[in-house]
């Protein structure tokens, strides 16, 4: 009966394992995006489904969340930035930013360069 009961005792005095201390600090680093329900339950069937452009969509989502984290509505980042953090071509980003300037998602009159690669992000609701 000794036998049994020392590999019993042996498991309660064991560490925890470490994935639970690498769990608590992915949690507590990660950042919350709050996202109207427009954008998801309009926009994306709109732009997706209707439009035929998901990339505009995706575009419009980045920046979205960029200018939410910034907690300003323009933001200076470059098509190469756009494109490599949405994993599209440049190219599909430039289509994607002519569309949400003429859907005005983007504002049309801010004039972006490259030098100064502004975007202002236009909300659907106002």
């Amino acid at each position: 009966m000794a036998l049994i009961v020392v590999p019993i005792l042996s498991l309660w005095k064991q560490p925890a394992p470490p994935c639970v201390a690498i769990a608590a600090i992915v949690m507590i680093t990660m950042r919350r995006l709050t996202l109207d329900a427009y954008v998801i339950d309009v926009l994306m069937p709109d732009l997706v489904a209707h439009d035929r452009k998901p990339a505009a969509f995706l575009v419009y989502l980045y920046l979205a969340a960029q200018v939410a984290r910034n907690k300003r509505d323009t933001l200076s980042v470059s098509l190469q930035t756009i494109a490599t953090k949405t994993g599209l071509s440049k190219s599909s980003v430039q289509a994607a930013i002519r569309h949400l300037r003429r859907r005005r998602l983007l504002d049309p009159e801010v004039v972006a360069t490259a030098a100064d690669p502004k975007r202002r992000v236009l909300h659907p609701l106002g």
